[in-house]
């Protein structure tokens, strides 16, 4: 400040300052009130003004003059709004690669390469030894320059557990069972398959993502929903009144008829005009039968049967074992 009392020049150029800061402005009422001058170095002071625009709040119009050595005339060397210790700044700048997010990497962007990860470790480098080599890459499938490190499992089990895909979600809150005993869960191996599978099913909002056992949705192989009630009473049967069935009438009694007239036995097939003669003369025939008998036997008739004129017979083979069952059985005496 000695130096600046001794440089009235520049200690008094604060009208030459105004005026730089208020053409520097888009409106004249930006500039406020005049808040003192700094003393830069020898013969170069900066004229600070608290700035009214908006949204530059705590900032202020600087603006520095100087002069040449045995000058009376200052010149302004430049002018610019700069934040104040009050003023409301924005966060420091970050590199692109520590801005990113998840989800920030499109199709064509690439990373740059973090020799240093600590999410990452070195991998298996074979050692020529045929045991320790395929346990190391074969079972523990370390074949890589690097793999993930005790700080990057759990960092990424902590992720998934803690995001949507894990038991404090909406969707798993709100499902019937876990996804442990779903069988669309496909296993993974290592460490984090105590904890994660993958889903398989393509009506989960979950498919081919990594799930805990404990997560949930709607899509459970094992669970079912329930019918929705409904409002609507329960309909009486409708009987069918519009469609005829249509009944051959003749063919039924044809087929009924055997059934009610046939004896205890079974009715055997028609027998020859040879095996009726062979019958009646057996020894067994004593007596003539009359007409009437005759005419009660028609009822056993199963097929009327043509005889000779001299020897008229009845219209159809009688069955021997159901007329010897009934009354010895004859035939008529020829006529004359």
């Amino acid at each position: 400040m000695p130096a600046a009392t001794k440089d009235a020049v520049l200690g008094s150029a604060v009208d030459l300052a105004r005026e730089v800061a208020i053409g520097l402005a888009e409106d004249p009422s930006d500039v406020g009130e005049y808040l003192g001058l700094v003393v830069e170095g020898e013969r170069l002071v900066s004229h600070r003004f608290a700035s009214a625009a908006r949204g530059y709040r705590g900032w202020e119009w600087t603006v520095t003059v100087a002069r040449v050595p045995r000058g009376r005339t200052a010149t302004v060397c430049e002018a610019e709004l700069l934040p104040g210790p009050d003023a409301v700044l924005g966060q420091a700048w970050l590199p692109w690669s520590e801005r990113i997010r998840p989800g920030d990497i499109g199709p064509g962007d690439v990373l740059p390469f973090k020799a240093d990860d600590p999410r990452l470790e070195p991998g298996w480098t074979p050692t020529g030894d045929p045991e320790l080599d395929d346990v190391a890459i074969d079972e523990l499938a370390l074949a890589r320059v690097r793999v993930l490190s005790p700080q990057g499992r759990d960092e990424a089990a902590e992720r998934w557990y803690r995001g949507p895909h894990g038991p404090t979600s909406a969707g798993s809150l709100a499902s019937a069972a876990a996804c442990g005993s779903c069988g669309f869960l496909v296993p993974i191996q290592g460490s984090l398959g105590t904890v994660f599978g993958v889903c398989a099913n393509q009506w989960s909002p979950d498919d081919g993502t990594v799930v805990s056992v404990d997560h949930g949705c709607g899509a459970h192989s094992e669970t079912d929903s329930e019918a929705p009630p409904t409002d609507w009473p329960a309909a009486d049967p409708l009987i069918d009144e519009l469609s005829l069935e249509l009944v051959n009438l003749a063919q039924s009694a044809a087929q009924a008829a055997p059934r009610a007239s046939a004896p205890a036995e079974t009715i055997e097939a028609p027998v020859a005009d040879d095996a009726v003669e062979a019958t009646v003369d057996d020894d067994t025939v004593d007596a003539p039968v009359e007409v009437d008998a005759v005419d009660a036997t028609e009822a056993d008739v199963a097929e009327p049967v043509d005889e000779p004129d001299t020897a008229p017979e009845p219209d159809a083979a009688v069955d021997p074992d159901a007329a010897a069952a009934d009354q010895p059985a004859a035939r008529p005496d020829p006529e004359p």
